[in-house]
Protein backbone atom coordinates (compact mmCIF):
# COMPACT_ATOMS: atom_id res chain seq x y z
CA UNK A 1 0.00 0.00 0.00
CA UNK A 2 1.11 3.15 -1.16
CA UNK A 3 2.20 5.88 1.96
CA UNK A 4 -0.70 8.03 3.44
CA UNK A 5 -0.53 12.06 2.56
CA UNK A 6 -1.10 13.76 5.53
CA UNK A 7 -4.87 14.70 4.45
CA UNK A 8 -5.10 10.80 4.24
CA UNK A 9 -3.11 10.02 7.51
CA UNK A 10 -5.57 12.97 9.31
CA UNK A 11 -8.93 12.07 7.54
CA UNK A 12 -8.12 8.14 8.52
CA UNK A 13 -7.88 9.16 12.25
CA UNK A 14 -11.11 11.21 12.21
CA UNK A 15 -12.61 8.09 10.93
CA UNK A 16 -11.52 6.21 13.62
CA UNK A 17 -12.19 8.36 16.00
CA UNK A 18 -15.71 8.80 14.98
CA UNK A 19 -16.26 5.24 13.93
CA UNK A 20 -15.30 4.64 18.30
CA UNK A 21 -12.61 2.27 17.88
CA UNK A 22 -11.92 -0.22 20.84
CA UNK A 23 -8.85 1.09 22.71
CA UNK A 24 -5.89 -1.49 23.54
CA UNK A 25 -4.61 -1.84 26.83
CA UNK A 26 -1.15 -0.34 27.62
CA UNK A 27 -0.33 -2.92 30.14
CA UNK A 28 0.83 -5.74 27.97
CA UNK A 29 -0.12 -8.97 27.92
CA UNK A 30 -1.23 -10.17 31.79
CA UNK A 31 0.56 -12.45 34.08
CA UNK A 32 -1.87 -15.05 35.67
CA UNK A 33 0.55 -17.54 36.63
CA UNK A 34 -0.48 -19.93 33.77
CA UNK A 35 1.68 -19.24 31.20
CA UNK A 36 5.43 -20.30 30.82
CA UNK A 37 7.19 -23.43 30.23
CA UNK A 38 6.50 -24.55 33.89
CA UNK A 39 2.91 -24.87 33.48
CA UNK A 40 1.44 -28.23 34.41
CA UNK A 41 -2.63 -27.34 32.55
CA UNK A 42 -2.71 -29.23 29.29
CA UNK A 43 -3.73 -25.43 28.11
CA UNK A 44 -1.67 -22.84 29.54
CA UNK A 45 -3.45 -19.35 29.94
CA UNK A 46 -3.73 -17.56 26.80
CA UNK A 47 -0.54 -16.22 25.60
CA UNK A 48 -2.02 -13.67 23.79
CA UNK A 49 -4.68 -12.03 25.72
CA UNK A 50 -7.50 -9.91 24.85
CA UNK A 51 -6.94 -5.91 25.22
CA UNK A 52 -10.49 -5.17 23.80
CA UNK A 53 -12.02 -2.41 26.30
CA UNK A 54 -15.66 -1.44 25.35
CA UNK A 55 -16.02 1.92 24.09
CA UNK A 56 -17.65 4.61 26.33
CA UNK A 57 -21.42 5.06 26.19
CA UNK A 58 -24.29 7.66 27.34
CA UNK A 59 -27.01 4.98 28.49
CA UNK A 60 -29.28 4.24 25.51
CA UNK A 61 -32.71 3.79 25.16
CA UNK A 62 -34.56 1.92 21.97
CA UNK A 63 -38.35 3.04 22.17
CA UNK A 64 -41.52 1.16 20.93
CA UNK A 65 -40.10 -1.13 18.63
CA UNK A 66 -40.74 -4.86 18.07
CA UNK A 67 -38.26 -6.89 19.82
CA UNK A 68 -36.67 -10.32 19.11
CA UNK A 69 -35.25 -10.98 22.39
CA UNK A 70 -32.74 -14.02 21.66
CA UNK A 71 -34.79 -16.21 23.91
CA UNK A 72 -37.95 -17.19 21.55
CA UNK A 73 -39.48 -14.04 22.16
CA UNK A 74 -41.18 -11.24 20.99
CA UNK A 75 -42.26 -7.90 22.40
CA UNK A 76 -44.27 -5.53 20.35
CA UNK A 77 -43.87 -1.82 21.24
CA UNK A 78 -40.96 -2.82 23.54
CA UNK A 79 -38.27 -0.45 24.85
CA UNK A 80 -34.61 -1.78 25.42
CA UNK A 81 -32.60 0.06 27.73
CA UNK A 82 -28.43 0.01 27.57
CA UNK A 83 -26.09 1.27 30.06
CA UNK A 84 -22.54 0.41 30.84
CA UNK A 85 -22.21 -1.67 28.44
CA UNK A 86 -24.94 -3.80 29.19
CA UNK A 87 -28.31 -4.45 28.60
CA UNK A 88 -30.48 -3.06 31.80
CA UNK A 89 -34.04 -4.12 31.22
CA UNK A 90 -36.39 -4.89 27.72
CA UNK A 91 -40.14 -3.89 28.29
CA UNK A 92 -42.86 -1.64 27.33
CA UNK A 93 -42.59 1.86 29.24
CA UNK A 94 -39.10 1.61 30.33
CA UNK A 95 -37.59 5.09 31.62
CA UNK A 96 -34.36 5.87 31.09
CA UNK A 97 -31.43 8.63 33.14
CA UNK A 98 -31.46 11.92 32.33
CA UNK A 99 -28.79 11.81 30.03
CA UNK A 100 -29.80 9.04 28.15
CA UNK A 101 -29.17 8.78 24.37
CA UNK A 102 -32.75 8.48 22.94
CA UNK A 103 -33.84 6.06 19.55
CA UNK A 104 -37.09 5.88 18.28
CA UNK A 105 -38.17 2.61 17.21
CA UNK A 106 -41.15 2.72 15.93
CA UNK A 107 -42.20 0.52 13.58
CA UNK A 108 -38.55 -0.90 13.65
CA UNK A 109 -37.23 -3.83 14.92
CA UNK A 110 -34.14 -4.86 17.48
CA UNK A 111 -32.46 -8.01 17.88
CA UNK A 112 -29.64 -8.99 19.32
CA UNK A 113 -26.17 -8.72 17.47
CA UNK A 114 -25.64 -11.28 14.64
CA UNK A 115 -23.37 -13.79 15.60
CA UNK A 116 -21.28 -15.53 12.90
CA UNK A 117 -19.63 -19.01 13.99
CA UNK A 118 -17.77 -19.66 10.56
CA UNK A 119 -15.65 -16.89 8.78
CA UNK A 120 -12.50 -16.59 7.42
CA UNK A 121 -12.40 -12.43 7.64
CA UNK A 122 -8.76 -11.51 8.18
CA UNK A 123 -7.33 -14.69 7.21
CA UNK A 124 -9.10 -14.50 4.12
CA UNK A 125 -9.32 -10.77 3.49
CA UNK A 126 -11.67 -9.36 0.90
CA UNK A 127 -10.95 -7.87 -1.06
CA UNK A 128 -7.73 -9.23 -0.79
CA UNK A 129 -4.94 -10.11 -2.62
CA UNK A 130 -2.56 -13.95 -2.97
CA UNK A 131 -0.49 -12.49 -0.35
CA UNK A 132 -3.50 -12.30 1.96
CA UNK A 133 -4.12 -15.75 1.88
CA UNK A 134 -2.88 -16.88 5.35
CA UNK A 135 -5.70 -19.32 6.49
CA UNK A 136 -4.81 -23.25 5.46
CA UNK A 137 -1.50 -24.83 7.06
CA UNK A 138 -0.58 -27.02 4.94
CA UNK A 139 2.51 -28.32 5.49
CA UNK A 140 0.58 -31.37 8.04
CA UNK A 141 -2.21 -33.18 8.34
CA UNK A 142 -2.02 -32.24 11.86
CA UNK A 143 -1.73 -28.50 12.31
CA UNK A 144 -3.12 -28.11 16.08
CA UNK A 145 0.00 -26.11 16.45
CA UNK A 146 -1.06 -22.77 14.73
CA UNK A 147 -3.71 -20.19 15.88
CA UNK A 148 -5.85 -18.34 13.33
CA UNK A 149 -5.51 -15.04 15.37
CA UNK A 150 -1.81 -15.21 14.54
CA UNK A 151 -2.85 -14.63 10.54
CA UNK A 152 -6.23 -12.40 11.48
CA UNK A 153 -5.13 -8.65 9.65
CA UNK A 154 -7.25 -6.06 11.37
CA UNK A 155 -7.92 -3.83 8.14
CA UNK A 156 -9.71 -6.41 6.55
CA UNK A 157 -12.59 -4.35 5.11
CA UNK A 158 -14.69 -7.53 5.38
CA UNK A 159 -14.88 -6.84 8.92
CA UNK A 160 -16.84 -3.52 8.24
CA UNK A 161 -18.84 -4.76 5.78
CA UNK A 162 -20.22 -7.29 8.20
CA UNK A 163 -20.59 -4.57 10.49
CA UNK A 164 -23.28 -3.31 8.11
CA UNK A 165 -24.70 -6.67 8.15
CA UNK A 166 -25.60 -6.51 11.73
CA UNK A 167 -22.30 -8.65 12.65
CA UNK A 168 -21.30 -8.00 16.02
CA UNK A 169 -19.47 -11.55 17.08
CA UNK A 170 -17.34 -13.55 15.10
CA UNK A 171 -15.38 -16.64 15.18
CA UNK A 172 -12.65 -17.08 12.84
CA UNK A 173 -11.45 -20.44 11.97
CA UNK A 174 -8.68 -21.74 9.74
CA UNK A 175 -9.49 -23.02 6.73
CA UNK A 176 -10.78 -27.19 6.53
CA UNK A 177 -7.36 -28.36 4.46
CA UNK A 178 -6.03 -30.24 7.53
CA UNK A 179 -7.54 -32.96 9.55
CA UNK A 180 -7.02 -30.40 12.43
CA UNK A 181 -6.70 -27.36 11.18
CA UNK A 182 -5.65 -25.10 14.48
CA UNK A 183 -7.32 -23.00 16.80
CA UNK A 184 -10.15 -20.64 16.04
CA UNK A 185 -10.66 -17.17 17.77
CA UNK A 186 -14.26 -15.09 18.58
CA UNK A 187 -13.71 -11.58 17.89
CA UNK A 188 -16.00 -8.66 18.65
CA UNK A 189 -16.36 -6.78 15.55
CA UNK A 190 -15.05 -3.31 16.45
CA UNK A 191 -11.90 -1.37 14.55
CA UNK A 192 -8.94 -1.95 15.77
CA UNK A 193 -4.97 -1.53 15.13
CA UNK A 194 -4.58 -5.42 16.49
CA UNK A 195 -6.38 -8.60 16.39
CA UNK A 196 -5.66 -8.51 20.35
CA UNK A 197 -8.17 -5.61 20.37
CA UNK A 198 -10.80 -6.95 18.63
CA UNK A 199 -10.41 -10.64 20.51
CA UNK A 200 -13.32 -11.35 22.81
CA UNK A 201 -12.22 -11.27 26.67
CA UNK A 202 -12.54 -14.62 27.63
CA UNK A 203 -14.00 -16.75 25.36
CA UNK A 204 -12.37 -20.19 24.67
CA UNK A 205 -10.69 -21.32 21.52
CA UNK A 206 -11.91 -23.04 19.19
CA UNK A 207 -10.69 -25.91 17.41
CA UNK A 208 -11.09 -26.69 14.21
CA UNK A 209 -10.92 -30.00 12.28
CA UNK A 210 -12.24 -31.55 8.92
CA UNK A 211 -13.61 -35.02 7.48
CA UNK A 212 -14.14 -36.12 4.24
CA UNK A 213 -12.98 -34.90 0.74
CA UNK A 214 -10.53 -31.90 1.74
CA UNK A 215 -8.05 -33.79 3.73
CA UNK A 216 -8.16 -36.21 1.04
CA UNK A 217 -7.04 -34.04 -1.93
CA UNK A 218 -4.79 -32.14 -0.18
CA UNK A 219 -2.91 -34.85 1.00
CA UNK A 220 -2.85 -37.59 -0.67
CA UNK A 221 -0.38 -36.70 -3.43
CA UNK A 222 2.16 -35.63 0.01
CA UNK A 223 2.10 -39.17 1.65
CA UNK A 224 -1.30 -39.06 3.11
CA UNK A 225 -4.00 -39.27 4.30
CA UNK A 226 -5.31 -39.97 0.50
CA UNK A 227 -8.83 -42.13 1.82
CA UNK A 228 -11.74 -41.71 4.95
CA UNK A 229 -9.87 -44.32 6.30
CA UNK A 230 -6.80 -42.93 6.32
CA UNK A 231 -8.13 -39.24 7.90
CA UNK A 232 -9.79 -41.50 10.81
CA UNK A 233 -6.56 -42.95 11.86
CA UNK A 234 -4.95 -39.54 11.48
CA UNK A 235 -7.25 -38.34 13.94
CA UNK A 236 -6.73 -41.16 16.61
CA UNK A 237 -3.11 -41.35 16.64
CA UNK A 238 -3.09 -37.56 16.96
CA UNK A 239 -5.20 -38.03 20.15
CA UNK A 240 -3.73 -40.81 21.18
CA UNK A 241 -0.39 -38.84 21.66
CA UNK A 242 -2.47 -35.67 23.20
CA UNK A 243 -3.83 -37.91 25.80
CA UNK A 244 0.10 -39.05 26.96
CA UNK A 245 1.04 -35.82 26.47
CA UNK A 246 -1.91 -34.58 28.25
CA UNK A 247 -1.21 -37.41 31.39
CA UNK A 248 2.47 -36.94 31.71
CA UNK A 249 2.08 -33.01 32.23
CA UNK A 250 -0.81 -33.60 34.79
CA UNK A 251 1.19 -36.78 36.95
CA UNK A 252 4.09 -34.06 37.72
CA UNK A 253 5.76 -34.38 34.39
CA UNK A 254 5.00 -30.83 33.84
CA UNK A 255 8.45 -29.60 33.81
CA UNK A 256 9.07 -30.96 30.03
CA UNK A 257 9.58 -29.37 26.60
CA UNK A 258 6.27 -27.82 25.41
CA UNK A 259 4.65 -29.41 22.55
CA UNK A 260 2.17 -26.46 20.77
CA UNK A 261 0.27 -29.34 18.77
CA UNK A 262 -0.48 -31.15 22.07
CA UNK A 263 -1.42 -29.14 23.98
CA UNK A 264 -4.05 -27.65 22.16
CA UNK A 265 -5.31 -31.39 21.33
CA UNK A 266 -4.88 -31.68 25.24
CA UNK A 267 -6.75 -28.69 25.51
CA UNK A 268 -10.02 -30.31 23.39
CA UNK A 269 -9.56 -33.32 25.54
CA UNK A 270 -10.04 -31.53 28.37
CA UNK A 271 -13.11 -29.01 27.08
CA UNK A 272 -11.09 -26.19 27.42
CA UNK A 273 -10.97 -25.80 23.37
CA UNK A 274 -14.56 -26.23 21.83
CA UNK A 275 -14.20 -28.60 18.73
CA UNK A 276 -15.60 -27.66 15.73
CA UNK A 277 -15.74 -30.09 12.70
CA UNK A 278 -16.28 -29.55 8.68
CA UNK A 279 -18.25 -32.48 8.00
CA UNK A 280 -20.49 -32.94 5.40
CA UNK A 281 -22.07 -36.38 5.43
CA UNK A 282 -24.43 -37.99 7.92
CA UNK A 283 -22.03 -41.05 8.09
CA UNK A 284 -19.07 -39.16 9.03
CA UNK A 285 -20.55 -37.27 11.18
CA UNK A 286 -21.33 -40.66 13.38
CA UNK A 287 -17.95 -41.37 12.82
CA UNK A 288 -16.83 -38.16 14.02
CA UNK A 289 -19.31 -38.80 17.18
CA UNK A 290 -17.81 -41.96 17.45
CA UNK A 291 -14.70 -40.76 17.71
CA UNK A 292 -15.27 -38.66 20.64
CA UNK A 293 -17.03 -41.14 22.75
CA UNK A 294 -13.33 -43.28 22.20
CA UNK A 295 -11.45 -40.31 23.75
CA UNK A 296 -13.94 -37.90 25.93
CA UNK A 297 -14.42 -35.20 23.74
CA UNK A 298 -17.47 -33.16 23.28
CA UNK A 299 -18.36 -31.84 19.85
CA UNK A 300 -19.58 -28.31 19.83
CA UNK A 301 -21.00 -28.14 16.20
CA UNK A 302 -20.88 -29.51 13.11
CA UNK A 303 -20.01 -27.07 10.37
CA UNK A 304 -21.87 -27.64 6.81
CA UNK A 305 -23.22 -30.38 7.35
CA UNK A 306 -25.24 -31.06 4.23
CA UNK A 307 -26.57 -34.12 5.35
CA UNK A 308 -27.22 -32.96 8.99
CA UNK A 309 -30.89 -33.73 8.86
CA UNK A 310 -30.19 -37.63 8.84
CA UNK A 311 -28.68 -37.77 12.19
CA UNK A 312 -30.94 -34.49 13.40
CA UNK A 313 -32.22 -36.90 16.14
CA UNK A 314 -28.35 -37.60 17.35
CA UNK A 315 -27.32 -34.17 16.81
CA UNK A 316 -30.24 -33.18 19.55
CA UNK A 317 -29.64 -36.11 21.85
CA UNK A 318 -26.01 -35.33 22.14
CA UNK A 319 -26.13 -31.69 22.33
CA UNK A 320 -24.52 -30.96 19.08
CA UNK A 321 -25.18 -28.24 17.13
CA UNK A 322 -25.68 -27.99 13.43
CA UNK A 323 -23.90 -24.95 11.87
CA UNK A 324 -25.27 -24.96 8.52
CA UNK A 325 -26.12 -23.22 4.86
CA UNK A 326 -29.58 -21.95 3.86
CA UNK A 327 -29.23 -23.78 0.84
CA UNK A 328 -25.55 -24.56 -0.74
CA UNK A 329 -25.24 -27.99 -1.92
CA UNK A 330 -23.84 -29.22 -4.97
CA UNK A 331 -20.46 -28.08 -5.22
CA UNK A 332 -18.61 -31.26 -4.73
CA UNK A 333 -19.37 -35.13 -4.59
CA UNK A 334 -19.71 -34.98 -0.30
CA UNK A 335 -22.26 -31.97 -0.48
CA UNK A 336 -24.51 -33.87 -3.29
CA UNK A 337 -27.42 -35.22 -1.14
CA UNK A 338 -28.27 -31.60 0.60
CA UNK A 339 -31.95 -30.41 0.99
CA UNK A 340 -33.11 -27.05 1.47
CA UNK A 341 -35.24 -28.45 4.44
CA UNK A 342 -32.06 -29.10 6.34
CA UNK A 343 -31.58 -26.24 9.18
CA UNK A 344 -35.80 -26.81 10.13
CA UNK A 345 -34.92 -30.33 10.52
CA UNK A 346 -32.31 -30.15 12.58
CA UNK A 347 -33.93 -27.11 14.88
CA UNK A 348 -37.06 -29.48 15.58
CA UNK A 349 -35.92 -32.61 16.42
CA UNK A 350 -35.64 -32.84 20.40
CA UNK A 351 -32.80 -31.19 21.18
CA UNK A 352 -32.22 -29.51 17.96
CA UNK A 353 -29.46 -26.41 17.91
CA UNK A 354 -29.89 -25.36 14.51
CA UNK A 355 -27.12 -22.35 13.17
CA UNK A 356 -26.84 -20.36 10.65
CA UNK A 357 -23.39 -19.56 8.90
CA UNK A 358 -21.66 -17.71 6.51
CA UNK A 359 -18.13 -19.43 5.70
CA UNK A 360 -18.45 -16.10 3.28
CA UNK A 361 -17.35 -12.70 2.95
CA UNK A 362 -20.52 -11.90 0.92
CA UNK A 363 -22.82 -14.47 2.85
CA UNK A 364 -21.77 -12.85 6.43
CA UNK A 365 -23.19 -9.40 5.23
CA UNK A 366 -26.88 -10.75 4.90
CA UNK A 367 -27.13 -13.76 7.18
CA UNK A 368 -30.43 -12.54 8.40
CA UNK A 369 -31.54 -13.21 4.55
CA UNK A 370 -30.01 -16.87 4.82
CA UNK A 371 -32.18 -17.53 7.88
CA UNK A 372 -35.05 -16.42 6.03
CA UNK A 373 -34.76 -18.47 3.31
CA UNK A 374 -34.82 -21.72 5.58
CA UNK A 375 -38.06 -20.08 6.98
CA UNK A 376 -39.54 -19.90 3.49
CA UNK A 377 -38.44 -23.58 2.48
CA UNK A 378 -39.48 -24.88 5.77
CA UNK A 379 -42.98 -23.06 5.24
CA UNK A 380 -43.41 -24.96 1.63
CA UNK A 381 -42.41 -28.17 3.56
CA UNK A 382 -45.55 -27.62 6.25
CA UNK A 383 -43.16 -26.06 9.00
CA UNK A 384 -44.13 -22.87 10.13
CA UNK A 385 -41.36 -20.61 12.00
CA UNK A 386 -41.40 -17.70 13.66
CA UNK A 387 -38.76 -15.01 13.32
CA UNK A 388 -38.53 -14.76 17.45
CA UNK A 389 -37.36 -18.36 17.60
CA UNK A 390 -35.49 -17.78 13.77
CA UNK A 391 -33.68 -15.36 15.43
CA UNK A 392 -32.02 -17.67 17.66
CA UNK A 393 -30.22 -19.34 14.61
CA UNK A 394 -28.16 -16.29 14.72
CA UNK A 395 -27.88 -15.21 18.01
CA UNK A 396 -28.20 -17.34 20.98
CA UNK A 397 -27.15 -20.57 19.30
CA UNK A 398 -23.86 -19.84 17.95
CA UNK A 399 -23.21 -18.13 21.14
CA UNK A 400 -23.99 -21.32 23.14
CA UNK A 401 -21.76 -23.26 20.13
CA UNK A 402 -18.89 -21.20 20.76
CA UNK A 403 -18.83 -20.56 24.84
CA UNK A 404 -20.33 -17.12 25.13
CA UNK A 405 -24.25 -17.42 25.65
CA UNK A 406 -23.58 -16.33 29.18
CA UNK A 407 -22.58 -12.98 28.06
CA UNK A 408 -23.83 -12.18 24.51
CA UNK A 409 -26.43 -13.56 21.77
CA UNK A 410 -29.82 -12.48 23.81
CA UNK A 411 -31.18 -9.25 24.83
CA UNK A 412 -31.80 -10.70 28.84
CA UNK A 413 -30.44 -7.90 31.85
CA UNK A 414 -26.79 -8.68 32.35
CA UNK A 415 -25.96 -9.27 28.96
CA UNK A 416 -23.67 -7.32 26.31
CA UNK A 417 -25.39 -4.37 25.20
CA UNK A 418 -24.98 -6.39 21.27
CA UNK A 419 -28.01 -4.67 19.33
CA UNK A 420 -29.24 -4.13 16.34
CA UNK A 421 -32.25 -1.87 15.08
CA UNK A 422 -33.56 -2.65 11.84
CA UNK A 423 -35.56 -0.54 9.88
CA UNK A 424 -38.48 -3.64 9.30
CA UNK A 425 -38.62 -7.18 10.01
CA UNK A 426 -35.17 -8.62 9.46
CA UNK A 427 -36.58 -11.58 7.76
CA UNK A 428 -37.79 -9.65 4.71
CA UNK A 429 -35.93 -8.59 1.57
CA UNK A 430 -35.87 -5.23 2.08
CA UNK A 431 -34.17 -5.06 5.74
CA UNK A 432 -31.48 -3.02 6.27
CA UNK A 433 -29.20 -2.73 9.52
CA UNK A 434 -30.12 0.69 10.54
CA UNK A 435 -27.77 1.26 13.61
CA UNK A 436 -25.57 -1.44 15.38
CA UNK A 437 -24.22 -1.08 18.87
CA UNK A 438 -21.57 -3.41 21.10
CA UNK A 439 -21.69 -3.09 24.39
CA UNK A 440 -23.77 -0.26 24.48
CA UNK A 441 -22.25 1.68 21.99
CA UNK A 442 -22.80 2.44 18.66
CA UNK A 443 -20.36 1.45 16.00
CA UNK A 444 -22.38 2.18 12.88
CA UNK A 445 -24.87 4.26 11.61
CA UNK A 446 -26.32 3.70 8.07
CA UNK A 447 -27.57 7.58 8.00
CA UNK A 448 -24.43 8.69 9.90
CA UNK A 449 -21.06 8.52 7.60
CA UNK A 450 -19.33 9.30 10.98
CA UNK A 451 -20.42 5.77 12.17
CA UNK A 452 -19.51 3.75 8.99
CA UNK A 453 -15.97 2.28 9.92
CA UNK A 454 -13.76 2.30 6.82
CA UNK A 455 -10.52 0.23 6.83
CA UNK A 456 -7.56 2.03 5.86
CA UNK A 457 -6.94 -0.56 2.97
CA UNK A 458 -9.88 1.13 1.02
CA UNK A 459 -9.13 4.83 1.64
CA UNK A 460 -9.04 6.50 -1.56
CA UNK A 461 -11.18 3.62 -2.85
CA UNK A 462 -13.96 5.97 -3.83
CA UNK A 463 -17.24 6.66 -2.15
CA UNK A 464 -18.63 3.79 0.20
CA UNK A 465 -15.62 1.89 -0.28
CA UNK A 466 -16.02 -1.08 2.33
CA UNK A 467 -19.90 -0.87 3.03
CA UNK A 468 -22.12 -3.51 2.53
CA UNK A 469 -22.55 -4.90 -0.87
Amino acid sequence: MALKTTTALAAALTIALAAGCATTSASGPRDDGKRGATATSSSPGDAYPSTYQRIASAPVLVSGATVLDGTGRRLDGADVLMRDGAIVAVGPGLEAPADAIRVDGRGKWVTPGIIDIHSHLGVYPSPGTRSHSDGNEMTSPVTAAVWAEHSVWPQDPGFHAALAGGVTSLQILPGSANLVGGRGVTLKNVPATTYQGMKFPDAPHGLKMACGENPKRVYGQKGGPATRMGNVAGYRAAFIDAAEYRDKRKGGDGNGKRDLKLETLAGALDGEILVHIHCYRADEMATMLDLADEFGFKVAAFHHGVEAYKIADRLGREGVCGALWADWWGFKMEAFDGIQENIAIVDRAPGGCAIVHSDSDEGIQRLNQEAAKVMANARRAGIDITPEHAITWLTANPAKAMGIGDRTGTLEAGRMADVVLWNSNPFSSYALAEQVWIDGAKVYDRNDPARQPRSDFMLGRGAGAGGAR
